[in-house]
């Protein structure tokens, strides 16, 4: 199955994303880390538009025609980034869940943006103002929302874990 994890800078989603990859035996694609590759290569600058989408696409299709679960993590702030996605995973023949975590707490959030450090190799991680100024577009269709905000990353995983053993997903990532 492919799991579309989305949501503002510093919400949790890298952490989420990683500890349920860990659970569940999937594939982490994170669209941070193959910007910053294709700006390493020499062939791009920032911003970079859709091609680290694009090959994100590209490369959760071929893990989900593989037969592997994959975790799609990005900020996906357009309603058409997450149209994309949910595509991927309609043409390869496999469920979709759409995550949001989003930290209720504005002193958290904000806290958790200026202390962050990048684990990625020469990104350049937004600023308080940043986040707050981002392009971001409601969801307009049901998906799950995590709150991260006072939570143990274990107590949010068992909630996706639950979420993915809903009628309709089948334990699909497992």
């Amino acid at each position: 199955m492919l799991i579309v994890m989305g949501g503002l800078p510093a919400t949790g989603k890298t952490t989420l994303s990683r500890a349920l990859a860990r659970r569940v035996g999937a594939v982490h694609l994170r669209i941070d880390t193959i910007e910053q590759a294709i700006v390493d290569s020499g062939l791009a600058d920032r911003p970079l538009g859709p091609s680290g989408y694009l090959v994100g696409y590209s490369l959760a299709g071929e893990h989900l025609d593989q037969g592997l679960a994959v975790i799609a993590e990005s900020v996906n702030p357009l309603a058409a980034t997450r149209d994309a996605w949910r595509d991927v995973a309609a043409r390869a023949g496999r469920p979709c869940l759409e995550v949001e975590p989003v930290c209720s707490d504005a002193a958290e959030h904000e806290r958790r943006v200026t202390t962050r450090t990048s684990d990625v190799p020469g990104l350049r991680k937004p600023d308080w103002s940043a986040v707050l100024d981002r392009e971001y577009e409601s969801w307009d269709r049901d998906h799950l929302v995590v709150n991260t905000s006072g939570r143990a990353v274990a107590d949010c995983v068992d909630e996706l874990l639950r979420a993915l053993a809903a009628p309709g997903l089948g334990g699909a990532a497992r």
